[in-house]
């Protein structure tokens, strides 16, 4: 298995990385467990370190897996504290998980969150998602979760949402056929951007059958806080399942 080329510019990434220092068990939640799961991307395609075949997750990792889930291999992208992909790696044992977040505080919510339980098939990466899309290799993945990503309401700001066409263009070189893009938001104007966006890229399909669906849960959904009190305030959340046509170039 080869590596994509690592991207050579990086993308800026809008938004702030921390608020307030992580203090007591985040902090050594941090300093401790983050050396061990955080993905190293070599630092530029050209350099001796970009030609190893080996992921940089670690020799092996996300090989092989128990149970029946054969070792499917997920990605969280934008995570918050990790309520849902700490709830997967415990359900799904037999799976391994790809979690990223650029922001420190939720980083270290997570590891914090994840320190006393089995956490083999973990790993991270605090920045840019597409700068680690960029890196992974083809149809490497058996599925993505965007959950409730940042909306940017303004218009001149649109460019900046996470789906776009060409990110999804991203996400299905790096999704095997048939693979799953699972999207969520109680924003209206962003779950219609979304679903639009998604529809019409070829590469991807809606598995809606009735207009119910928008905001029926998938099978096996774990709900968060957040979406928790996104609806005691009276917002309805909407969930988008789309997957990768096995047909698809």
């Amino acid at each position: 298995m080869v590596l994509a080329d690592t991207v050579t510019d990086k993308r800026r990434l809008y938004g702030r990385k921390q608020t307030r220092p992580p203090k007591g068990e985040r902090k050594e939640a941090l300093e401790c467990l983050l050396p061990r799961l955080e993905i190293k991307l070599p630092p530029h395609p050209s350099s001796p370190a970009a030609q190893t075949p080996s992921p940089p997750w670690g020799e092996g990792w996300g090989e092989g897996g128990e149970g029946g889930e054969g070792g499917e291999k997920w990605l969280e992208i934008g995570f918050g504290n990790g309520e849902h992909l700490k709830g997967l790696m415990e359900r799904h044992p037999g799976r391994f998980y790809i979690g990223a977040e650029p922001f420190i505080n939720g980083m270290a919510a997570f590891l914090r969150s994840i320190k006393d339980v089995p956490h083999d098939n973990i790993r991270v990466w605090m920045d840019d998602a597409i700068i680690l899309a960029d890196a992974m290799p083809d149809e490497y993945l058996d599925g993505i979760y965007i959950l409730n990503p940042d909306p940017w309401p303004k218009t001149r700001h649109h460019k900046r949402r996470i789906v776009s066409q060409g990110n999804l263009t991203k996400f299905a070189r790096i999704l095997k056929p048939g693979g799953a893009l699972i999207m969520s938001s109680d924003v209206d104007d962003l779950s219609e951007w979304m679903v639009t966006q998604a529809s019409n890229h070829p590469a991807f399909e809606w598995t809606a059958e009735r207009a119910g669906d928008w905001h029926t849960p998938p099978p096996d959904w774990i709900k968060t806080r957040y979406e928790t009190k996104g609806a005691d305030a009276g917002r309805k959340q909407t969930y988008l399942v789309f997957r990768k046509k096995e047909n698809a170039e």
